[in-house]
């Protein structure tokens, strides 16, 4: 599975892309039910959030979802923190 975060807006309003690939890892499983239940929160037109707050772009094999602080659930946080951080 590949999982691909892309964060726009923010004070600064620079952009940042990232992507892990699942396969092979020996916590995919793991990845898989935390990106499943990010996609389920999401919506399909880019999310209007606040002013300098981030928007998120979340595409998880082919299927994309948008979001924006402060709404993202549980799921989409944790997704996005580790894909950021952990992703190339």
């Amino acid at each position: 599975m590949r999982i691909r975060v892309t964060r726009t807006g923010g004070f600064a309003g620079i952009e940042r892309r990232a992507e892990v690939n699942t396969s092979g890892r020996r916590d995919a499983a793991e990845w898989h039910v935390l990106a499943e239940a990010a996609l389920a929160a999401g919506g399909v037109a880019p999310a209007g959030g606040v002013p300098d707050g981030f928007r998120y772009t979340i595409t998880v094999d082919g299927r994309t979802v948008h979001c924006a602080d402060p709404c993202l659930s549980e799921a989409q946080r944790e997704l996005v923190s580790r894909v950021l951080r952990e992703g190339a």
